[in-house]
């Protein structure tokens, strides 16, 4: 049997549960998970490979209207995404009807590689709001092939997986066939304490946050980290701190206990807050933190 490998790319509007989509393939959390739009900053990507196949999912960030330059640049994640692409994978939930941005439905409609249409959260409708949405994207996307799943559920994800792995084309293996994802073990500390970051506060503060792991020493049976949680006003750093620095230390204990199953070992974190004024909108700032190609 001829060996395949390519990249299957997942893009759709936030909350529709590309991230869990990803999870459920590689079975491994890499992408972090919240109700809150724009979880996903960064294009993650999440490897399985077998004897005779390698698929590469991406996951990138949700499809907005950018307000600032951060956001701009995680719209660059998704438009990279058409560019490598060997199946697109077009996520929309039940009830769902457009896309926040026309241009990129215009390439989803036009494109020239296979399209599976994921209709996700079947699970919360029933046969007959099912029915009229599939015959609606049917008829909006005539080049996808459109399949009801939930990601949560985990219903229709190996049935979505095996049809993708059909679409592969023939192709030697990209990446060592025991690597898991493309990015380096710091950004996967990042993105947990990140993740509690959003869980834990509200308003402006998750989206005022980037996280910087400063140090990293992996010991025989610990593993020691520095990270520092950057917000853009003072005020935002009393918040993140709390009361007595109780806010930040849930924060702490929170992430260990991730990055303890994560990777295995003791984690000793320290999380220390400063000021980084606009980060968001400062060019050499965001291609620090990896967000420019």
């Amino acid at each position: 049997m001829a060996h395949k490998a390519g990249f299957v790319n997942i893009i759709g509007n936030p909350n529709v549960g590309k991230s869990t989509l990803m999870n459920a393939f590689v079975g491994e959390r890499l992408s972090i998970i919240t109700s809150k739009a724009q979880t996903t900053r960064h294009r993650i990507l999440g490897i399985v490979s077998g004897d005779e196949f390698q698929m590469i999912f991406s996951d990138t960030p949700g499809i907005i209207k950018p307000a600032y330059e951060l956001q701009s640049n995680m719209m660059e994640f998704v438009k990279a995404a058409f560019d490598d692409a060997d199946v697109l994978v077009y996520m929309v939930e039940l009830g769902e009807r457009d896309l926040k941005d026309e241009a990129f439905f215009v390439r989803i409609t036009n494109s020239t590689i296979p399209v599976l249409l994921l209709l996700n959260k079947i699970d919360l409708g029933n046969e007959d709001r099912l029915n009229e949405a599939v015959g609606y994207w049917q008829e909006k996307v005539p080049n996808a092939e459109v399949i009801g799943i939930s990601a949560t559920q985990n219903f229709g994800v190996k049935q979505v997986f095996q049809r993708l792995l059909e679409l592969l084309p023939e192709s030697p293996a990209y990446y060592p066939k025991d690597q898991l994802t493309d990015k380096p073990e710091r950004f996967f500390v990042n993105e947990k304490v990140r993740e509690k970051i959003l869980l834990q506060y509200k308003k402006e503060i998750p989206y005022a946050v980037e996280i910087d792991t400063e140090e990293f020493f992996e010991e025989e049976d610990i593993i020691r980290i520095r990270s520092i949680i950057m917000v853009e006003r003072e005020t935002q750093k009393g918040i993140l701190i709390g009361h007595k620095g109780n806010a930040l230390k849930w924060v702490g204990i929170e992430a260990r206990k991730d990055l303890e199953k994560f990777f295995g070992k003791h984690i000793h974190i320290e999380l220390v807050v400063k000021v980084n004024k606009n980060w968001r909108n400062d060019a050499k700032q965001l291609r620090r933190f990896g967000y420019q190609n």
